[in-house]
């Protein structure tokens, strides 16, 4: 996988679910004298309900787990290094998500895996996390871990502005496959 996988609104909205009209209120109008005071009124309250459940459906996290960078539904509150008084600045940022294949873990070495985000100083992580597998035993490992034999055996996971970094202090070879979440603000 070559290349940026910088966010594109238009490709990737993160599927979330218009809030404006979309009907055509030109359609109403033309039949001005067939329809009711009361069934407007209808037609009134449940744009309102259509609204009020878009809102709702956006709120929510999305389970999405793309190696596509993706709008995952979490806002954060508002960058408080952003002294703008504009009224157009937003009042929550938005998280994205992407996933990395990070593959068989290494023994007693660190590993570089390349996350394609096109890191600036107005990003932010909020979340870096994983988990690994071993599919011959079956065993599975939260990444980063902790061990609770002895801490010369934790495994360390960090990201920097090109990769994500994996770190074993323990022959971890076994987990052949692993899989880190990457959550962060644009902002």
């Amino acid at each position: 996988m070559a290349g940026s996988k910088s966010y594109n609104s238009q490709a990737n909205p993160g599927m979330m679910v218009p809030t404006t009209n979309v009907w055509d209120p030109s359609q109403i109008e033309s039949l001005e004298d067939k329809i009711t005071p009361e069934f407007k009124e209808v037609l009134v309250r449940l744009y309102q309900n259509l609204n009020i459940m878009a809102l709702a459906v956006n709120a929510r996290d999305t389970g999405i787990y793309s190696v596509q960078e993706f709008l995952n539904g979490q806002t954060f509150f508002p960058n408080p290094n952003n002294t703008s008084s504009s009224p157009t600045a937003p009042s929550q940022r938005q998280v994205f998500r992407t996933t990395v294949n990070t593959g068989a873990l290494p023994s007693t070495a660190t590993i570089t895996i390349p996350h394609y985000i096109n890191i600036n100083s107005g990003y932010t992580f909020t979340r870096i996390y994983g988990a690994a597998t071993s599919t011959t035993t079956p065993e599975y490992i939260p990444l980063p871990y902790a061990s609770t034999v002895a801490a010369a055996d934790n495994i360390e996971l960090w990201v920097d502005g090109v990769n994500v970094n994996i770190r074993t202090a323990a022959d971890y070879s076994a987990y052949n496959v692993s899989y880190c979440i990457l959550e962060y603000i644009k902002s």
